[in-house]
């Protein structure tokens, strides 16, 4: 199940450029032609909101952990560290002239967000109040953890209710 979760938000994490090129060459849905396009747009833009909201039920499956409050020296928060990222996946979609070469560089990003299995950063987290950090833990160990709680304080909270993505990973549900 771990597997197939870190998939999915690699998949979820890497779908908006899809959806900012579908925009930018004005695809629509056939069957809303009579429609403005904007209701096509819409929905291209609700679909990872809806997968992004289906991976919080998914990761209800996901290993149990517990991050006491003791164990955490240091907070960083992490939530504007991937914006440089974003921009650089929009702009390569902006730049695309074609289904081929979309499908490729989809593909070759969506790797390598899979494969570094380090952070798995979802704007779309933002929406749903989400929150992303970089914590250090007594043991000197630096992991990612996205959760809704607004840290400050090392130590002022602690996560009885974690699911662990990977070694590094944590979502606070």
């Amino acid at each position: 199940m771990k597997y197939l979760y870190q998939l999915f938000l690699a998949f979820n994490s890497t779908w908006l450029i899809v959806v900012v090129y579908l925009i930018k060459e004005k695809y629509g849905f056939n069957i809303l032609d009579n429609y403005s396009i904007y209701y096509s747009w819409a929905i291209f833009i609700l679909i990872p909101i809806i997968l992004t909201a289906l991976s919080f039920l998914v990761a209800l499956k996901l290993p149990n952990d517990i991050l006491r409050s003791n164990s955490v020296t240091e907070i960083e928060l992490a939530n504007n560290n991937f914006l440089p990222t974003y921009l650089g996946y929009f702009f390569v979609s902006l730049g695309i002239s074609d289904i081929p070469t979309l499908i490729v560089v989809f593909a070759i990003i969506y790797v390598f967000t899979y494969l570094s299995q380090t952070l798995y950063f979802n704007p779309i987290f933002l929406f749903f109040g989400y929150h992303f950090y970089f914590i250090k833990t007594a043991s000197n160990v630096k992991i990612f953890l996205i959760t809704r709680k607004k840290l400050k304080v090392p130590g002022e909270d602690g996560f009885e209710n974690l699911k662990r993505i990977n070694n590094y990973t944590f979502i606070d549900l």
